[in-house]
């Protein structure tokens, strides 16, 4: 993990598939709109853009891959080393019907495991998301088991395309490292505290911390807040040797009762309270050395 005299990563989570457009206006939607958010982030002081795609004329959460095949070329285009960290998320969603639980209800997104990573094989990411949480979500419940987490990472790892684990609780980390004690995932890892989505880690310097502490001694991390956690979740992490990350997926507000405006907005504030409390953020190619990524960009599909 990172040690005091390291560089800070910042990453840009700029859509999701979470926030809706009736929370925000300013919620990227259509691709240009997607890269556009991305380019703006990294202008802002961003050396990763995680990416979800969404439906253009809905708004609502795609696994289309034409459209991640749109966005990535739009960004590739104008900045050919930005860290692209794609979503393989959804796909994991079960909501029981009320009457039989056995039976899915609307709502519900279960795909084969393949599937979920099939725009990963095809555009070979720098990285992608693996998420190793199974959990309550509201009235939905995220299924990620560890059959399932190691077809997809045995996709991923084809592809050449390094991992971001999502941990969203201490028991996601027990997976984490048997999946490293069978040969599943290679260190050293990347990966990721969510905290504060309901019933999972909840947003605390004690919750980083304690995660933390549960890592290999080489692994490098980043403690993300949700909603109103979002930006004391950049000082916890930072000042836990780890890295930061905000963006729309996130939070919609930029501080109580004033909506960002944009993803470069949230990054520039991110930025300041790192660097108010000593740090120096990295650039891409320090972000790149840091991470254990190729110093050159994969070429776009």
């Amino acid at each position: 993990m990172r040690s005091p005299q390291d560089k800070v990563i910042i990453t840009c989570a700029v859509t999701g598939n979470l926030t809706t457009p009736d929370q925000t206006p300013h919620l990227p939607v259509t691709p240009r709109q997607i890269a556009d958010a991305c380019l703006g982030a990294a202008d802002a002081g961003a050396a990763i853009v995680h990416i979800h795609v969404r439906d253009p004329l809905t708004g609502r959460p795609s696994m289309l891959l034409d459209h991640y095949v749109d966005v990535v070329q739009r960004i590739r285009a104008r900045n050919p080393e930005l860290i692209l960290n794609i979503t393989t998320g959804p796909g994991g969603r079960f909501v029981p019907s009320p009457n039989d639980p056995r039976v899915a209800a609307e709502g519900t997104t279960l795909m084969v495991p393949e599937k979920r990573v099939e725009h990963i094989a095809v555009l070979k990411p720098d990285i992608c998301t693996l998420d190793l949480n199974t959990m309550n979500s509201g009235p939905e419940v995220v299924i990620n088991t560890p059959s399932s987490v190691r077809r997809m990472a045995k996709v991923i790892a084809q592809a050449g395309v390094k991992p971001e684990i999502e941990l969203f609780d201490s028991g996601d980390i027990a997976l984490m490292r048997d999946l490293l004690a069978d040969g599943t995932l290679q260190g050293p890892i990347l990966c990721s505290f969510v905290m504060g989505v309901r019933y999972g880690f909840q947003p605390a310097p004690e919750t980083v911390l304690y995660a933390r502490n549960l890592l290999p001694h080489d692994a490098e991390f980043t403690a993300i807040g949700i909603g109103k956690a979002a930006f004391t979740a950049v000082a916890q992490s930072y000042l836990a040797g780890g890295h930061v990350r905000v963006g729309l997926e996130d939070a919609v507000y930029l501080s109580r009762g004033q909506l960002a405006t944009s993803n470069a907005e949230m990054i520039a504030k991110a930025r300041r309270i790192v660097e108010d409390l000593g740090g120096i953020i990295a650039n891409v190619g320090e972000a790149r050395r840091i991470v254990g990524l190729p110093h050159s960009a994969k070429s776009a599909a």
